[in-house]
């Protein structure tokens, strides 16, 4: 643990987000301000309409992808120092996406991180998560229990691969779902291509380039998925596409299927049942309890604030069983949650009484989710249940 200093927060919750007074800027912000810093291009952390934006120049244009190619994003490498107001600021990989980011302040001695999204499991389609020491963390708790132990990536490929050639034995399309941003190009960074042909949804497919630029290693020959192309698929191939397509006419052109879902809830006895699926593979792009604990331990930090999900228990056990000043770390304010809270319970009055469209666009606005948008991401479903959209 490195010497403790001031117990004034370098960071504090507001209606916006995140924000460091000091030097005048947000991370991830939910509402429009000036200047935002960004972890990574996951919807429920960048969201358009920022004055300007600051993320790891590796995440530059997956980051455009999503808001806007126009958007004024800069990029800034990693461990690079760079002053911003009275504060140092600098980005570290965290291991969760292509450019994905813990965020480094330092101001007077004190030095704050904000991991974002992170994982430490190895991800050949992104930066290897790094720590960083620090005396006040705030680490995500999308997964904070410790029923979520997550196994060997490579065992869970070996898994992913034998399921596919077994479909192929009995004339399946194996459809694997997965987030379109991060864990598809994972999982194509993972499997065997010399199995058979592979095609991706054309949600999957726009981020490709922006990894195959960074040097990523997707496969070559990947097929946009779609009606042109079925026959080439149809019996042998792996579809990877976002869970929105399920029970979908776009899907149903590759039957006869198997449908499997990659993620951190297939951990969850039941997850795959509910979702009528024949396989689940725990794939997370997000860590499991004890890299969390890990991460804190090696930060050094004597301060720890927990944001989304299994926030209580962790703050808890960090308290009873490590002695740390824990607490829960909103990534905005309560009363803006709640304001947020008391909106869609409105919408969802208006929807149930006839109230029309807007009401029920207004009911399903948000995180991004597989009813909704081609881009999910395990860390939007914040509610800290397995039957959450996201995972």
């Amino acid at each position: 643990m490195i010497k403790k200093t001031s117990k004034t927060a370098l960071v504090r919750s507001t209606p916006a987000g995140l924000y460091c007074e000091a030097g005048d800027f947000y991370i991830d912000p939910v509402r429009r301000v000036a200047r935002a810093l960004i972890t990574h291009a996951h919807s429920d952390h960048a969201r358009a309409g920022m004055a300007s934006y600051l993320t790891a120049q590796s995440g530059v244009n997956v980051l455009r992808e999503r808001i806007g190619l126009d958007a004024p994003v800069a990029g800034i490498a990693f461990g690079e120092r760079r002053r911003i107001g009275d504060v140092t600021v600098s980005f570290h990989p965290a291991g969760h996406i292509l450019g994905s980011s813990q965020i480094r302040m330092e101001h007077r001695g004190e030095v704050s991180v904000v991991t974002g999204d992170y994982k430490v499991a190895p991800d050949a389609s992104c930066e290897a998560f790094a720590p960083v020491a620090c005396h006040h963390l705030i680490t995500e708790a999308t997964f904070a229990l410790p029923v979520y132990k997550w196994p060997s990536p490579e065992r869970v490929f070996r898994q992913i691969n034998q399921w596919w050639r077994e479909n192929q034995a009995e004339g399946r399309t194996s459809v694997l779902f997965a987030y379109a941003l991060g864990k598809a190009q994972r999982v194509l960074c993972g499997i065997d291509p010399s199995i058979g042909p592979i095609g991706v949804h054309g949600a999957v497919d726009k981020m490709l380039p922006h990894y195959r630029a960074a040097g990523r290693p997707i496969p070559a020959g990947i097929i946009k998925a779609s009606a042109d192309h079925k026959d080439r698929l149809k019996g042998c191939g792996l579809i990877i596409a976002p869970g929105s397509v399920q029970n979908t006419p776009w899907l149903r052109k590759f039957a006869p299927y198997s449908l499997a879902f990659a993620s951190g809830w297939m951990a969850i006895r039941g997850a795959r049942r509910r979702r009528a699926l024949d396989r689940g593979f725990v794939v997370s792009d997000h860590v499991d309890w004890q890299g969390i604990l890990d991460t804190v331990e090696h930060s050094g930090a004597h301060r720890v604030g927990v944001t989304h999900g299994y926030a209580g228990p962790l703050v808890r056990w960090l308290r009873e069983e490590r002695g740390l000043d824990a607490y829960e770390a909103a990534a905005r304010s309560e009363a803006a949650a709640r304001s947020e809270a008391a909106a869609r319970s409105e919408a969802a009055a208006r929807s149930e009484s006839g109230s029309g469209a807007a009401a029920r666009s207004e009911s399903g606005s948000g995180s991004e989710s597989e009813s909704g948008s081609e881009e999910e991401s395990e860390g939007a479903a914040r509610s800290g249940s397995e039957g959450g959209v996201s995972g």
